[in-house]
């Protein structure tokens, strides 16, 4: 049974500066992603998908002990949110700010989404993009994704 997905869009359409940027010697993936994002020529807008790991009802028993360890399982996206480099400062507040808007998640995949002549992307192209990333998280195809989990450390599946 699938879980029920929380879509947020922010719909403010300003590409401003990224203020509370940190400096650029850190050297988390997450102010890298910033970093990134407020260094290109077009506005950008960050999507996020937020996904639980559930074991599926046919595992056998290896894969219920691995599961049990904190390995394996089936990623279900549980939230998505799009905002813009302003509306971003650490990823602890974009934790905070998940845990009171959805169900708890254990991966989080980040891409960037480019404006174009000095306009940020549309709504209906952030939305198309957050459908596919969703769907990317379903089907597994998420390598083009930053992963990285509730702590901000990258998460490498195999």
């Amino acid at each position: 049974m699938r879980r029920p997905l929380i879509c947020i869009n922010n719909k403010s359409e300003g590409s401003g500066d990224a203020r509370g940027m940190p400096s650029s010697s850190s050297s988390s993936l997450f102010d890298q992603l910033l970093q990134a994002a407020a260094a290109q020529p077009e506005p950008q807008r960050l999507l996020f998908v937020f996904a639980e790991a559930e074991l599926p009802g046919d595992a056998d028993a290896a894969q219920r002990a691995r599961f049990e360890a904190g390995q394996g399982g089936a990623l279900t996206p549980v939230a998505c949110v799009e905002k813009s480099l302003p509306e971003l400062s650490t990823f602890a507040a974009l934790v905070a700010e998940s845990r009171r808007a959805s169900l708890p998640w254990r991966v989080m995949f980040a891409a960037g989404l480019s404006g174009a002549n000095g306009q940020p992307p549309s709504a209906e192209r952030i939305d198309s993009a957050l459908e596919a990333m969703v769907e990317g998280v379903r089907s597994g195809a998420f390598g083009g994704y930053l992963a990285l989990d509730t702590e901000g450390r990258p998460v490498r599946f195999g």
